[in-house]
């Protein structure tokens, strides 16, 4: 993990931003004080209604049944499901055991999950045997002492039920940690082949479950958090803030807008931001009424290319809405406060978070750092590419900085893609292009997507002979190679030759710019 400066530690310390609570303790303090608040899951394969205090129950018997199995504070627990209770009774009992807990998304597939799971070496893996096109891989977690999992069925390989796993008394209290250890691993797709390890604290989560709650605007109304709590804001707005907050717990598994809006309706709930697509692909359903409308009161949008045309949609329809910036690396970079001037919140990225730095290069990369950054990469390699010794984090993202200092994103340095929030790594996608006979080279870029914020583009240079391939072999061959399908391209285009520099590196922000004209 990367060294932190001495002079950040005690600042980030005398300010109060780090303190001596683990995210054990913060999750503890938050169920104790409303334990009759409600916890609901809108599933039509795994519905749930209960309180606080009956999650809590089987995240306490969780912890002892997994303490019993000799797993304690630093080791990692790895859970691969959709918006159910049983990922917050995972979670959570990570959390009061002091373990490392590493969610993944749950439509990453075979190649995915088999690096994160020897990345990580976890002691705990909790699943299901099938969830959409999710699929348990018994080969890929053969290796994992402990595999529970969630409505399915034990066999005699040591694959166990999730029940089997819950002792008959909960775990008392909370395990020490370490404040400063990890408390848990988020991978991430990015510019590498493979998902990065990117490992944060107990001080650096709760510095950022305090901080977004503080920004958040007071009439949020019930919100319903369908983005997967495998994926960082997924996670933090369904298992930290709405605890921190005292707030309704309201998740869906399957994001079906239609379904969603009928849920709006019979159940009172509201959407509260996201990527853009959550938004958009409720307003265009011919479902969507004005009372819906009426139930959205805050958008915060980020994750994903925000366009100024959805923001003022929105603001017109009288929602607060209000942008923000960060990574899974650097959760809260920037974001507007919901005080501040509407074009300022519609119309740029916001100004700094509490406690974060940031730094434009001479080329308009964004250097940040915070309370809020993580420790680096589970690859010391990584680390050492993305941060420099007085602790700044190379983003790989270009930005202006108004007179105001509010930050507007204006490009990508990053070789990378972000699809509905999700992160796609072009030099991945590219590499199982080239398995493909036909193609001799292979260029993934952004394309502009009105639902999704961008898609992936594939650009081909075809072998002497050949004659491209149809979108459905494309689709057939990233099937057989395990690639998770929200990595697919869903553009195809042929070139006979690429823009490059006088090295010969193809140029892809002309590339990328050639799509958008």
């Amino acid at each position: 993990m990367r060294k932190i400066p001495e002079a950040l530690v005690e600042h980030y310390e005398k300010q109060g931003w780090w303190t001596s609570e683990t995210l054990g303790d913060l999750i503890a303090r938050g169920l104790l004080a409303a334990p009759e608040q409600t916890f609901v899951v809108h599933s039509e394969v795994r519905p749930y209604v209960g309180t606080w205090r009956d999650v809590e129950h089987s995240a306490r018997r969780l912890a002892a049944g997994l303490r019993d199995r000799g797993v304690g504070p630093g080791d990692v627990v790895v859970m691969q499901l959709p918006n159910w209770m049983e990922a917050a009774a995972t979670f959570w009992a990570s959390a009061l055991l002091g373990a490392v807990v590493v969610p993944v998304v749950h439509f990453y597939g075979r190649k995915e999950l088999g690096h994160i799971l020897s990345t990580s070496a976890p002691r705990v893996f909790v699943t299901t045997e099938k969830f959409g096109r999710m699929t348990l891989h018994r080969d890929v977690c053969a290796d994992v002492p402990l595999v529970a999992l969630v409505g399915g069925t034990g066999d005699a390989t040591g694959v166990l039920d999730f029940e089997d796993l819950l002792a008959p008394e909960p775990l008392e209290g909370v395990l020490a940690a370490d404040p400063a250890g990890a408390a848990l691993i988020a991978f991430t797709s990015g510019t590498t082949r493979d998902p990065k390890g990117v490992i944060h604290t107990h001080q650096t989560l709760n510095f950022e479950t305090r901080q977004l709650l503080a920004n958040y605007p007071e009439d949020r109304g019930r919100q319903l958090t369908a983005t997967p709590v495998g994926h960082f804001i997924g996670m933090l707005s369904a298992f930290l803030i709405p605890v921190l907050d005292g707030a309704p717990i309201d998740l869906c598994d399957v994001w079906d807008p239609g379904r969603v809006l009928a849920l709006m309706t019979s159940d009172g709930l509201s959407i509260g931001g996201g990527p853009p697509y959550f938004l958009t692909s409720l307003m265009d359903h011919p479902d969507f009424t004005p009372d819906h409308m009426a139930l959205i009161r805050t958008a915060g949008l980020g994750g994903s290319t925000v366009p100024a045309t959805v923001t003022r949609r929105l603001s017109d329809e009288g929602v607060l809405v209000y942008r923000s910036y960060g990574s899974t690396e650097h959760p809260s970079i920037t974001g507007s406060s919901p005080s501040a001037p509407e074009g300022k919140r519609l119309f740029t990225d916001g100004n700094c978070r509490p406690g974060v730095e940031i730094r434009l290069t001479d080329d308009g990369e964004i250097l940040s750092r915070g309370p809020d950054l993580c420790l680096g990469y589970t690859d010391p390699a990584l680390t050492a590419a993305a941060f420099d010794d007085d602790g700044w984090y190379r983003t790989g993202d270009v930005g202006v900085l108004d007179e105001d200092g509010y930050l507007t994103i204006t490009d990508r340095k990053a070789d990378v893609i972000i699809r509905a929030g999700e992160n796609i790594s072009a030099l991945e996608v590219e590499e199982v292009l080239l398995g493909m006979p036909q193609v001799a080279e292979a260029v993934v870029v952004a394309a502009p997507d009105a639902r999704l914020g961008e898609r992936a583009a594939a650009v081909l240079r075809l072998r002497p002979g050949t004659v491209m391939p149809s979108m459905a072999e494309v689709r057939s061959h990233f099937e057989a190679a395990g690639v998770a399908r929200q990595k697919w391209p869903e553009e195809l285009h042929e070139v006979a030759e690429y823009p490059r520099t006088a090295s010969g590196k193809v140029q892809k922000y002309v590339v990328r710019r050639s799509l958008v004209d």
